[in-house]
């Protein structure tokens, strides 16, 4: 037996590399890239055991060179899934660097391109793009179980911790903050408002929620809930205008007619159910057809009720295509055309190679971070992901958002909606921030703005530059 000693592992460090660079103003900014290390006060039977490492979490900065912090604004950007990295909405829309991928129906080739973003919010506000625990290069700490993370409380009060973090080491606690959550980080960002402000006493400015969903009854497709089929109704509508379905017509009479149909008409013949009249019952399934560009006959077959997916895969089945989910826009083929269900969304298919390869591009050649993990572009190592905070009611954080808004009543909200959005439609965002328990005196605190795309708006270049606009204007008005 060897009286050798044994040898410790090294203390688990932050790993973070910093470039310079310039952005086509001709401002200078630092780009700082890598994981900082999560820690948990730990206790033994009542005793005080230490700042052990729990995690190492991923996250690129950017600030500007110079700039005050007293006033400069930090914006703290995610993306959702849950089990999606910050790519998106990085190198999407926010950073100062952009994929270059085409749009639907004009998809540039690999290995696609990037290019200087000269919209980027960095000229408006200092970024701090975060992947959550299990996404990007995010990981627990070795030997720790990354399941504590997955889930509702654990991502938030993660996510919550490095912004804490960030916000003190970088010596940002005066700078006017603000959140930017796409999809689940809507979810997120809603309920870190809350959490901010009453862990850590940290008050922000203003949320930015892009493609919102912050009640989930209003995207599921459950026995018994009907709300959601009338929510979707304008998105299919806008969908199906899209693919030429609604002839000339313009799309704002399109949506007008569909959401007029949608708030009161629709929910009204669901909820009679057998108690229609076969007169009803038809003049429903010849005005939904109308709308939706389906056959009178699939939407009697389908009893009224039109699943998201089920649409997605019947609407172009004369065309042996399907439109995506994610972006209505998009179409793609199925290996079995008559399907009832698509295999895979094809406005996915179309975003994750040109957004893989520019990220791995960027981080490993511009800014020289360097990683043989790999980078969990939209993982589903998170799942099955926890909403036992929920259990028995569904997941609805619009309580968290509005006493967030009602502590801090110059908290303001910015949401932003692809009309063409089939995962988080825009109708449903309107329904779930028209019930936000908040006083008419902070109504005036929200914003809708809205774009002729879908999820990730930001793919269509007009969208692109509007949405860009939009929220640089919302930073600036909030600061």
């Amino acid at each position: 037996m060897s009286d050798a000693p044994v040898e410790k592992s090294a203390e688990l460090a932050d790993d973070l590399v910093t470039t310079a660079h310039v952005l086509p103003s001709g401002q200078a900014y630092t780009a700082t890239t890598g994981t900082l290390v999560l820690r948990e006060e730990v206790h033994t039977d009542g005793k005080f055991d230490g700042h052990r490492p729990k995690a190492q979490v991923f996250l690129t900065s950017y600030t500007l060179d110079g700039a005050d912090p007293l006033t400069r604004p930090v914006t703290f950007a995610f993306n959702g899934g849950p089990g999606s990295s910050s790519v998106w909405l990085h190198l999407g829309v926010l950073g100062p660097r952009r994929v270059v991928m085409g749009d639907a129906g004009s998809l540039a080739a690999p290995p696609y391109g990037i290019e200087d973003n000269a919209e980027t919010l960095l000229a408006d506000s200092d970024l701090v793009f975060i992947d959550p625990v299990s996404t990007g290069y995010s990981r627990a700490a070795e030997g720790e179980k990354p399941e504590s993370y997955h889930g509702f409380t654990g991502d938030v009060e993660s996510v919550g911790e490095i912004i804490r973090l960030w916000t003190t080491r970088n010596g940002r606690w005066m700078s006017p903050k603000f959140l930017a959550g796409e999809s689940y980080g809507t979810i997120r960002a809603a309920a870190l408002a809350d959490h901010l402000q009453t862990r850590y006493g940290m008050y922000l400015n203003g949320i930015m929620l892009i493609s919102s969903i912050i009640d989930f009854v209003t995207g599921e497709f459950n026995d018994g809930n009907d709300l959601s089929y009338a929510l979707y109704l304008p998105t299919y509508a806008a969908i199906a205008h899209h693919h030429g379905l609604h002839g000339d017509r313009p799309l704002a009479d399109v949506l007008r007619e569909a959401e007029e149909y949608a708030s009161r008409d629709y929910p009204w013949a669901l909820a009679r159910g057998s108690r229609l009249s076969a007169d009803e019952r038809a003049a429903v399934v010849q005005r939904v057809a109308a709308l939706t560009g389906l056959s009178p006959d699939y939407v009697d077959s389908a009893d009224l009720r039109i699943e998201h997916v089920r649409f997605f895969t019947e609407l172009l089945r004369s065309r042996r295509q399907i439109v995506g989910r994610l972006d209505g826009r998009f179409t793609g083929w199925d290996v079995d055309a008559a399907r009832e269900r698509y295999e895979r969304d094809p406005s996915i298919s179309a975003i994750m190679g040109p957004y893989s390869a520019v990220l791995h591009h960027y981080l490993h050649t511009e800014l020289e971070y360097h990683s043989d993990l790999p980078y969990e572009i939209l993982t589903s190592r998170v799942s099955p992901w926890s909403f036992k905070e929920f259990e028995g009611v569904h997941v609805n954080v619009t309580g968290k958002l509005a006493a967030a808004m009602r502590d801090n009543p110059h908290l303001r909200v910015h949401v932003g909606c692809g009309y063409h959005d089939g995962a988080t439609p825009y109708y449903a965002a309107e329904h779930a921030f028209a019930h936000l328990p908040i006083p008419a005196a902070l109504a005036g605190n929200v914003e809708f703005k809205y774009y002729e795309a879908g999820h990730m708006m930001y793919v269509h270049e007009p969208s692109r530059l509007a949405q860009a606009a939009d929220l640089a204007a919302f930073v600036r008005s909030s600061a």
